[in-house]
């Protein structure tokens, strides 16, 4: 993997990191999520990633739409 990835968001409600997946790919941002939690005490957190060059713009979306949850 040449190209650098970075965390923009991260949440204990896995549906929260998809929703905002979503919007992200309706704005042409490639992005992917990591699940860290553990699978019987759902400790951790699910974790967003997008490339370092969209970074700017994908904090601003994730911006947007925590202020609307």
């Amino acid at each position: 993997m040449d190209e650098q990835w970075e965390v923009i968001f991260r949440s204990t409600a896995s549906y929260k990191a998809e929703i905002l997946k979503a919007i992200l790919e309706e704005n042409e941002i490639p992005s992917f999520v990591i699940n860290k939690q553990d699978s019987s005490y759902f400790i951790g957190e699910i974790e967003l990633y997008v490339k370092q060059n969209d970074v700017l713009i994908a904090k601003q979306i994730t911006t947007r739409f925590e202020a609307n949850e």
